[in-house]
């Protein structure tokens, strides 16, 4: 059978309720978005629901989470969900044009990815979109809509990285030297991931979830200064306060785990970010923006134990419908 064409649809990896395509970018790149079928509308805009919702994943992330689409579906409102130019489904195609996995030097390239996503789900005929970005998507999402007045109608961040979860001298004298390091030397690593929260989560480790760890490896990709720099630019673009006049749902644990080493609570706590920071940051975002806590809540609020996943989607569903719908 032959391959199918740029931007047509095809099976997705998830299975038959999924189906992914390639969205071409400027330069080349490419980015891949895909949809839940039985809560999508047809190619010709058959049966669009009124609300659609698109998931953007984090750093060392990607998107497989068919629980997340299939309660959303159940509520009424459509699923598609983006794998960034670098992660997951767009991984191959980044890395054979001689870039690093997961990286670019600019975060406000990811605005061309989230653009033409954002394109083909309106072009479906929905009449509302909400993006909803985990960890560091939720950095950039908030970032490209306060960018793009009407171009999204909501958001929801699940653990969104507003700030580094570090001490004083790596949110301060490290960061400006990052700063330099950014400019001149943009691919010299300056940290790694602890591989903890990821080796808890996966089956492999005694985890509840299933994931390709060639997408998604335990011990994560390489943070390389001009990334890093970026992100930090972000941050205190966020600090400084953004204008989005549109509802904004910020979901978090309650609490805060150690991020450098392995303990028993790494899935029902924040083992990544700094709560504080997020319910700190958070307000600055916008002029409606509604702060939710997940009690035992892991830092991907879908990947948490029950109760707490549950009561994670019900609050996404609650507010779909009460703000959005």
């Amino acid at each position: 059978m032959p391959e199918p064409a740029t931007g047509a649809w095809r099976p997705d990896v998830l299975g038959a309720d999924f189906e992914a395509r390639t969205l071409p970018l400027p330069g080349g790149a490419e980015a891949t978005l895909v949809r839940h079928v039985p809560s999508t509308p047809t190619d010709d805009g058959d049966g669009a629901r009124r609300v659609a919702v698109l998931y953007v994943h984090g750093f060392v992330d990607y998107y497989f989470h068919p629980h997340v689409a299939w309660a959303l579906a159940a509520a009424g409102h459509a699923f598609y969900a983006v794998d960034l130019r670098g992660h997951g489904r767009s991984l191959a195609a980044h890395v054979a044009g001689g870039r690093d996995p997961n990286l670019v030097t600019d975060l406000a390239l990811y605005a061309q990815d989230l653009d033409a996503a954002a394109a083909v789900v309106r072009a479906a005929g929905h009449e509302r979109l909400v993006v909803l970005g985990h960890s560091t998507g939720g950095l950039v999402a908030p970032l490209w809509a306060n960018g793009r007045p009407g171009r999204v109608d909501a958001l929801v961040l699940n653990s969104p990285w507003l700030e580094l979860n570090e001490g004083w001298l790596q949110r301060g004298p490290a960061t400006w030297a990052v700063e330099l390091l950014g400019g001149v030397a943009p691919r010299l690593v300056v940290g790694h991931l602890g591989e903890h929260y990821g080796r808890a989560l996966h089956r492999d480790g005694g985890g509840e979830w299933d994931y390709d760890l060639a997408w998604k490896p335990h011990e994560g990709f390489p943070v390389r200064a001009g990334w890093l720099r970026e992100i930090r630019r972000a941050h205190r673009r966020v600090a400084r306060g953004l204008d989005l006049r549109i509802p904004v749902l910020v979901l978090a644990s309650d609490r805060s785990g150690p991020h450098g080493s392995w303990h028993p609570e790494l899935v029902t706590t924040d083992s990544v970010l700094d709560v504080v920071h997020i319910r700190d940051r958070a307000p600055r975002l916008g002029t409606d923006v509604t702060v939710r806590e997940i009690a035992g809540g892991a830092h991907d609020l879908a990947l948490s134990p029950a109760p707490a996943r549950d009561a994670y989607l019900a609050a996404v569903v609650e507010f779909l419908d009460s703000r959005v719908s």
